[in-house]
């Protein structure tokens, strides 16, 4: 029999709706190297790189009547130019254009006739640079068995990585009488399984909730607090099936400069950053901001387990992402006292999961942001809406200059997908030097959202003004 799903992966197919698709993104940006980078060579880069990602050659495939979870199974009909697709901006095509784009193209649901990933090729940026933007529906990347395609795409220096070739051959698909008698030699074996998947199937959305926070290792950072409905913020809205994308470059430096100074960590800054930012954009719009205020992120961060964190990626992820609810101090108009109240919380949850360190996680997976974004995405659907006012991830990466087919990426940006209510994403990832963050939004809900973006330089010259 083919590999099953397992109850968090298929649960991610089940929640899915128009309003809230399932999937990730990362949109990188490239300098063109003089040997040219172009669709071509895209597409063969990612197809030597296929054998080291099977699930993105495999699609699912149902059982009749929903009599247990779906199978993943290879694609006969795989064809890499379907999914590696090619799109242009008018030169010189400004990032403001860029980011518009993403967002419709982040908008679209992806085929689940078909492996349920998409890359674009973005040609026509200023200054001689390419974008890529990879789609990766959270089904697929459990951080264990399959980790994102952007992962495996990016070399250490210019010259790419030698890959043996491998002839693949799709394994024939199964027939549907197979799909159901696989389906009762389980049901017989494990009873319960046979209710449980029927209960998944039908929408019952607290066992799939359920499911999630097991299949995830969610743990709820303060018992009360995740019982309690997050305060009321603009940032809960009813979602559109419409995004908007903005985005915003800092320097890796200036974190490090308030940490030194303020004994604290770099995510402390970060979050102490956010909370700037979002406090100065409720006061753009007029909302009522008072010393009380505060908007309650859930923070997935990559911990230690009982034993130390392995040297490769396989069995290292999955189990690892721990997510937080913090909230962040909106009211407080001094930057000092945020970072102080960020630190204070944030020691309080570490105390007794212990994060990974910026540095093991480069180990750990060489360029592992994309991976860990997913991982996190999936982390906040477990979570409900009511509980939580937005979603902040942050993923260290190496600081170190990464290629892809001779090419240089200078910036990369997540795009985190919304949950159910969330009018706002936030990831965010250090590399080579900077701290790149991606803004996914709701069209409707939050058309200003360039202007968040454009406040988080304010609220980091705030902290960094406060180092002698």
């Amino acid at each position: 029999m083919p590999p099953r799903l397992s109850a968090l992966d298929a649960s991610f197919l089940y929640l899915e709706a128009p309003t809230t698709p399932m999937h990730v993104g990362t949109v990188s940006i490239f300098r063109r190297p003089r040997s040219g980078f172009d669709y071509d060579r895209l597409v063969e880069l990612i197809e030597q790189r296929l054998a080291r990602v099977p699930r993105y050659r495999q699609k699912v495939r149902h059982v009749p009547g929903n009599l247990a979870r779906p199978v993943w199974v290879d694609d006969p009909d795989f064809d890499v130019a379907y999914h590696v697709r090619r799109s242009a901006l008018p030169k010189p095509g400004t990032d403001a254009q860029l980011n518009e784009l993403v967002a419709r193209l982040m908008s679209r649901p992806l085929d689940h006739a078909r492996p349920l990933w998409e890359m674009y090729l973005v040609d026509g940026l200023a200054r001689d640079r390419t974008a890529v933007l990879a789609k990766t529906h959270q089904a697929m990347v459990d951080g264990v068995s399959a980790i994102d395609i952007g992962q495996v795409i990016l070399d250490v220096s210019p010259d790419p990585r030698p890959v043996p070739d491998e002839l693949w051959m799709p394994r024939p698909e199964p027939s549907d009488t197979k799909l159901v008698l696989g389906a009762l030699v389980e049901a017989v074996q494990r009873p319960g399984e046979l209710v449980d998947t029927a209960r998944t199937a039908a929408g019952d959305a607290i066992a799939t909730v359920g499911k999630l926070a097991d299949g995830v290792g969610q743990v709820f950072s303060v018992a009360w607090k995740a019982s309690r409905r997050a305060p009321g913020s603009p940032l809960n809205a009813t979602v559109s099936t419409q995004r908007r994308f903005a985005v915003a470059r800092t320097q890796l430096e200036c974190y490090r400069r308030v940490r030194a100074a303020h004994g604290c960590t770099v995510n402390d800054v970060v979050l102490s950053v956010v909370a700037g930012a979002l406090r100065n954009w409720l006061l753009s719009r007029g909302e009522a901001v008072t010393g009380s205020s505060a908007v309650r992120a859930m923070v997935p961060l990559s911990v230690r387990g009982e034993a130390d964190v392995p040297s490769s990626v396989s069995g290292s992820l999955g189990n690892r992402v721990v997510s937080f609810l913090i909230d962040l101090p909106v009211g407080e108009p001094s930057p000092v006292v945020r970072l102080h109240h960020v630190t204070h919380a944030m020691r309080e949850h570490t105390a007794s999961h212990p994060s990974v360190g910026a540095g093991t996680l480069v180990r750990i997976g060489g360029f592992a942001p994309p991976t860990l974004h997913a991982l996190g995405a999936r982390a906040a659907s477990g979570m409900s809406s009511r509980i939580f006012n937005v979603m902040v991830t942050n993923v260290p990466g190496p600081q170190f200059p990464l290629y892809a087919a001779g090419a240089r990426m200078l910036e990369m940006f997540p795009v985190v997908p919304l949950a159910k209510g969330q009018a706002l994403a936030i990831g965010l990832t250090s590399y080579d030097g900077g701290v790149y963050y991606g803004f996914n939004a709701d069209r409707d809900a939050m058309p200003d959202v360039d202007v968040l973006a454009g406040l988080v330089d304010e609220s980091l010259d705030e902290l960094v003004g406060t180092v002698s």
